[in-house]
């Protein structure tokens, strides 16, 4: 379960970061330093500094953007990369390092911190912050996989097209066409990266190859392909084109010319790129984390940082999880003595995992009753919202079954926000393929995390803080995204929601699945647990099916590290609030310290933390 928001940036195996960089504001409804009314010189000092950062800023925000068709895309405009694809060579990678290198160093020549407002330094911090990350994060990008099941820019083209290529006229038709047209050239610099990284004997865990050359297969099957129901990308270019307001023969033209980019560049770049796979996985011998590869002791610490922001140690981290984990299993014992079980907490999760009412038919029918339990589940929230929120996004929320076609790879739920022009709204994608791995119990924690008050009254709102800069609008760490999901689970309970408390039980399974996750990551990549280990851990201590245990830990073997933030997050939100709350006593309002954290954008925890103490002295300095 994650949201999808930076996908677009991180489908390559380096970070393009055009979400890194942006322009630096001053949020609305954040208090500004007081600057005595005598001194309207000093006054003017701040505000020209202010505007000076905020232009460079901007500046370099727009270049990045420049950079980056999907990006372009994603926020709604169409210029003349719109028939264009991301740069995934190596060497965009070298200019882009460069280009944060040169930034920063223009930063420190040409602005006087001291002089800037108090939020106009939170972004300067944040800026500065995110360069330092990509310039770190840079010096590992042959060790991410090129090639896994989860995640990658060679599979997210598809999705690219479906979602964010819209076909208003004629125009953007050609523009899709030059997108299939040279999809060859992006796959082609995938393929030499990852030839380069098998060369240097990276290799990813055995069991990805075969998931991913069945998706890539995919790709290029079905009609124009063969005689088989057409392919997914067809199908949606024809319907977009279709819906065209011109003559006949002007669609036939365009079909031919679609067909002719899939059967010709389309389908050469994806049979190279499935080559390059296939080579990879003949080398391949084992499901192991990457402590198995040349500076992978390093590496994971790179991944540990930047997927939590905080300055923690895999031995830390596991620690803490095993601590977690036996406190939300206490909470889970009582559950079990509530509804009457007798037998071991073990004995407990079998019983959840087959119980009947925990599943829905695993039918075309079931799958619609499930989707509009989870609609139903958003409408909940919507009723409460009030007295817990002053700030709401305006986009709509869809939930929708994740299309077939990339279900049998999909993760199990995610999210995707709206378009930052409000033409597009946020989803919250949920995977059905097989229903009797859906369980009904847990998947109610999980509407809350994907939809609200979860990922859209976060990411969503993010976008739409007119106050806010473009690089915290449109940026985001995990840690602080999927931290806020997580919390908002918990927050629902406090709304008055998990009535049943097999639903309660499927909270605690969710948190303690993140717990979990801490154990499980850091034993596969540093204490040299084996996959099957991983998975035996998972289904000891938590209610989760088998497949899911399994596909949870191929993708931690697969993305080092991606799973640490969501609960890291969760507690140190957790651990703001209570702080809050001690300090304001009778002041504290749930509200407010909800606008504090939300309005600012995904920030990096130990500036969340700056934040909710300036707060805090706010409110006592009233």
């Amino acid at each position: 379960m994650h949201s999808n928001k930076t996908v677009l940036l991180n489908t390559a195996a380096f970070s393009l970061a055009a979400l890194a960089l942006a322009a630096c504001g001053q949020p609305n409804s954040t208090p500004t330093a007081e600057v005595p009314e005598n001194n309207a010189a000093e006054s003017a000092q701040i505000v020209s500094e202010d505007e000076r950062l905020s232009a460079y800023f901007e500046e370099v925000f727009e270049r990045e953007v420049a950079l980056s068709p999907l990006f372009e895309a994603d926020l709604g405009r169409k210029t003349e990369n719109y028939g264009k694809w991301d740069d995934a060579s190596d060497n965009a990678a070298l200019a882009e390092n460069q280009r944060r290198e040169d930034d920063l160093a223009r930063l420190a020549d040409e602005f006087d911190y001291t002089a800037l407002t108090r939020e106009a330094q939170v972004s300067y911090d944040i800026f500065v912050y995110q360069a330092e990350q990509a310039i770190r994060n840079f010096a590992f990008r042959n060790n991410q996989y090129v090639a896994h099941h989860t995640d990658g820019y060679a599979l997210y083209l598809p999705v690219a097209l479906q979602n964010l290529h819209a076909v208003d006229d004629v125009s953007d038709a050609e523009a899709y066409i030059s997108r299939l047209e040279k999809s060859e050239g992006v796959l082609d610099a995938l393929t030499e990266r990852l030839e380069r990284q098998t060369a240097n004997n990276i290799l990813a865990p055995v069991f990805v190859y075969p998931k991913i050359l069945t998706d890539l297969g995919n790709l290029i099957s079905g009609a124009p392909f063969d005689d088989a129901p057409e392919n997914a990308v067809y199908a949606d270019f024809r319907k977009k084109v279709e819906a065209l307001d011109i003559a006949e023969d002007a669609k036939q033209a365009f079909f031919a010319q679609g067909e002719a980019a899939l059967t010709g560049p389309w389908k050469r770049g994806y049979e190279k790129f499935a080559a390059a796979v296939a080579e990879a996985e003949a080398l391949a011998d084992g499901n192991n984390g990457v402590w198995e590869h040349a500076n992978g002791e390093a590496y994971y610490e790179n991944r540990v940082a930047h997927y939590t922001t905080l300055d923690l140690t895999a031995d830390e981290t596991h620690d803490l999880g095993l601590r977690e984990v036996a406190r939300i299993q206490g909470e889970m014992e009582k559950i079990k003595t509530q509804v009457g079980f007798d037998g071991t907490l073990v004995e407990f999760f079998d019983f959840v995992r087959n119980d009947p009412n925990n599943y829905f038919p695993n039918t075309d029918e079931g799958r619609e009753a499930f989707l509009e339990r989870q609609r139903g589940l958003v409408a909940g929230i919507y009723e409460k919202v009030d007295t817990y929120f002053n700030l709401l996004p305006r986009a709509e929320l869809d939930v929708k079954r994740v299309e077939p076609f990339r279900e049998n790879t999909a993760g199990i739920a995610f999210y995707n926000s709206p378009s930052a022009d409000g033409s597009r709204p946020g989803v919250y994608y949920t995977n059905l393929r097989d229903m009797t791995a859906v369980q009904k119990y847990v998947h109610t924690a999980i509407g809350y995390h994907e939809s609200v008050p979860g990922h859209h009254f976060q990411l969503a709102l993010q976008q739409e803080m007119t106050g806010l800069p473009s690089f915290r609008k449109y940026g985001g760490y995990g840690a602080f995204v999927e931290g806020w999901a997580l919390y908002a689970e918990a927050l629902a309970k406090e709304m008055g929601f998990y009535t049943d408390p097999f639903e309660d039980l499927g909270r605690f399974q969710n948190e303690i699945w993140r717990a979990v996750r801490l154990v499980v990551d850091t034993g596969i990549h540093t204490k040299r647990w084996t996959r099957e280990e991983a998975i035996d851990y998972f289904l000891q201590n938590t209610p989760l099916s088998v497949g899911d245990a399994t596909s949870e830990i191929e993708r931690y073997i697969a993305r080092p590290g991606q799973a640490l933030g969501y609960k890291i997050g969760m507690l140190k939100i957790q651990e703001l609030r209570a702080k809050a709350e001690n300090a304001l006593g009778p002041d504290f309002d749930v509200r407010a310290f909800h606008d504090v954290v939300l309005q600012n954008g995904a920030v990096p925890l130990p500036v969340l933390e700056r934040l909710v103490d300036q707060h805090i002295a706010d409110v006592k300095a009233r």
